[in-house]
């Protein structure tokens, strides 16, 4: 019987550590989101780019295709969205998190883009792989 209650013991601990390194690492993602939300609202896209995986092997894909590397998606922003009339404010609406694997997550959701030259509106997905211990969008599919 002591052992019995030993191993649920240890299940339900363990299951509670397993939700709160699911709830952080959630409130992690929610946190690149939001510096992101701000840094894009503030024309800073290179401060956006922060959130991206600053690698080769970054893919965005989006209304021309797809781009490959994290210099080439710095430089389509930069083409695309030139000056504050065209980023102006973005904000998001994050429909899911879901967990894929212990360290990646995607994220489902729609963007908004409050601008005086017109409105932008779209849907994403995002792909987060944790880092060196930083969660970092490696795949990102915005239409």
């Amino acid at each position: 019987m002591k052992k019995l209650i030993v191993i649920l013991c240890f299940l339900a601990l363990n299951t509670t550590f397993a939700q709160t390194s699911e709830s952080d690492d959630i409130k992690a993602i929610h946190k690149v989101l939001k510096k992101q939300r701000i840094a894009w609202s503030e024309n800073d896209i290179e401060k956006y780019m922060e959130g991206y995986w600053k690698s080769d092997s970054l893919a965005f894909y989006g209304n021309k295709g797809v781009t490959y590397g994290w210099e080439n998606t710095l430089d389509h922003y930069l083409t695309y969205y030139p000056t504050a009339a065209y980023t102006g404010k973005l904000s998001f609406k994050i429909n899911a998190i879901t967990k894929i694997s212990t360290d990646s997550y995607y994220v489902l959701g729609e963007f908004h883009i409050k601008r005086d030259i017109g409105n932008a509106d779209g849907i994403f997905m995002l792909v987060f792989k944790k880092i060196n211990g930083q969660w970092k969008i490696i795949a990102d599919t915005s239409v």
